[in-house]
């Protein structure tokens, strides 16, 4: 921290105290984190090895899949190894470039997954409302350019609020967590803050609302497209189709709508820390988990792998 004047001081650092005086509960989240970290690595990197390695699984379907599970896991190294480290310390430190660095590299992956897990509702609305079409539409030119679209624009919501960040911090440099979260920062602020919290909140509809408003109406016209079949084996592979995507819709819009649009209380602030772990943690470790136990394709893919391997 410096002087900046008589009775003020600028903060150069901030002081995480979210788990600070609770050590046994401390060693625990640690043993935890490192425990979701090793999954999420192996199981998001064994899709991204078997959708490029196996040709049957080169389709837009698994093209997005293999971009899921590349922003899983960029989302989970941007905070859970430094949050590791944190566990050892009960009172950790990071400095401020360092924590903003934080906030927004996640909220850029965050961002860019909200998006893409739209784009993949849409394809799903393709191959189930015009299966003869679908390959012609969903051309790997077309899915190129949508995960293009989806990055380049994640990326450029996610300068627009960190440009608007204040010039300064001042005073209290106590952050109530074990990482660096927008709300908990933010909420030190010692200059106006209304043009940055306009700009989050326009960031967070835009990433979170327009995208699962879309989701939703996506699957209300693959609902009357499914109950358009004449076949009960057809209505039962369009669902199968739609129940991994919908099940990680599910859980990653809703902790990021609890996370970010809900206002922060007194009485949500533990709430929201355990979101905050849900969200950062569970969700990019339970996806391949999601998409390969319910997926026979990737798991036969996956065994041809390992069988090829075993026979080399």
């Amino acid at each position: 921290m410096q002087e900046v004047g008589e009775n003020e001081t600028e903060v150069t650092e901030f002081i995480l105290i979210g788990w600070s005086g609770r050590p046994k509960e401390r060693m625990t989240l640690m043993v935890f984190l490192i425990i979701a970290y090793a999954v999420t690595v192996v199981g998001n990197g064994l899709i991204v090895l078997v959708v490029v390695s196996d040709p049957r699984l080169h389709n837009p379907m698994y093209f997005f899949l293999c971009n899921l599970s590349i922003l899983d896991l960029c989302l989970i190294t941007n905070a859970v190894p430094q949050s590791i480290a944190n566990c050892l310390v009960d009172r950790p430190i990071m400095s401020l470039p360092l924590c903003f660095t934080q906030i927004y590299v996640g909220l850029c992956f965050g961002s860019t997954e909200c998006l893409l897990l739209a784009v993949m509702a849409y394809d799903r609305y393709i191959a189930i409302s015009n299966p003869l079409r679908y390959t012609l539409i969903m051309n790997m030119r077309v899915c190129i350019v949508l995960a293009t679209v989806t990055w380049t624009t994640a990326f450029m919501l996610t300068v627009v609020p960190c440009l608007a960040k204040p010039a300064r911090f001042c005073g209290n440099n106590e952050v109530d967590g074990l990482a660096c979260e927008l709300k908990s920062v933010f909420k030190l602020i010692c200059t106006d803050t209304s043009l940055s919290q306009i700009s989050i909140y326009f960031t967070s509809s835009f990433t979170l609302v327009f995208p699962l408003s879309f989701i939703l109406f996506s699957y209300l016209r693959i609902l009357v497209a499914i109950l358009r079949m004449q076949s009960e084996g057809s209505r039962m592979k369009a669902f199968s189709t739609c129940g991994s995507h919908l099940a990680v819709v599910s859980m990653y819009y809703g902790t990021c709508i609890f996370a970010y649009l809900l206002p922060q209380t007194k009485s949500t602030s533990n709430i929201q820390k355990n979101v905050s772990v849900f969200y950062g943690v569970v969700t990019p470790m339970m996806n391949p988990l999601i998409y390969t136990l319910r997926n026979q394709e990737v798991m036969g893919a996956l065994k041809r792998m390992l069988n090829k391997k075993d026979f080399t």
